[in-house]
């Protein structure tokens, strides 16, 4: 589905209607990058839940730049604005959205923003106006980047580099998580490992299949 013009994030959902058919969904946008050990469980949460929407806060350094989530004294959502000048937190609303299957319906109801967009946030608030948007906090143990710029994307390609030299392990390998869910056999990752040929990519693949007890 392709978008005619560049008219906002919440847009999505209408031109994906006819595709959703009345289902839930979740949306990320291309150029975030998420990591964190209890990331999968997180998500999985977020997943069984029918009703309403989950969306993920992360504390950064330049809340201006992002959707800003509001809290009341208690530490409830009270709103979530978008690009402010004077920022009431420094909770950032990530680019990963849960909602369930009103999500097309919502966004057909909202009205352009001064931006000239259908701002996601503008989804978000209507699901917290009815009481039923969550705002799960990523805490210290997850790295959220957002790969929007040069400078960013050369960020999250070191963050990666250094985890997988220090853990010898992969980030975000399709064949592993496959693999573990046994979604593939133990010949299919040793054929991939070898389509891969002799770099480190396959290596780690092929010694994956052969550590393997299944």
């Amino acid at each position: 589905i392709k978008q005619p013009s560049p008219d906002g994030l919440a847009q999505a959902y209408i031109l994906a209607e006819k595709f959703l058919n009345g289902s839930p969904s979740a949306m990320i946008l291309g150029d975030n990058f998420f990591y964190g050990g209890g990331f999968k469980n997180m998500l999985g949460k977020a997943m069984q839940k029918n009703i309403g929407g989950t969306a993920f806060g992360y504390r950064v350094s330049d809340p201006k730049r992002y959707g800003v989530v509001n809290y009341d004294m208690h530490g409830k959502v009270q709103d979530i604005e978008e690009k402010p000048k004077h920022p009431k937190s420094d909770v950032a609303v990530t680019g990963l959205y849960f909602l369930d299957n009103t999500a097309s319906e919502k966004a057909k109801r909202l009205k352009l923003s001064k931006r000239g967009e259908f701002e996601i946030t503008s989804l978000l608030k209507l699901y917290l106006r009815e009481g039923q948007l969550d705002v799960k906090r990523m805490g210290r143990g997850y790295a959220w980047l957002d790969t929007g710029t040069f400078e960013s994307m050369i960020d999250a390609g070191n963050f990666v580099r250094t985890l997988q030299a220090r853990q010898g392990l992969q980030v975000g390998c399709p064949e592993e998580i496959a693999f573990e869910n046994k979604w593939i056999s133990k010949g299919n990752l040793l054929a991939a490992g070898e389509k891969y040929g002799k770099n480190d990519y396959g290596k780690y693949l092929i010694k994956l299949a052969k550590n393997s007890g299944h």
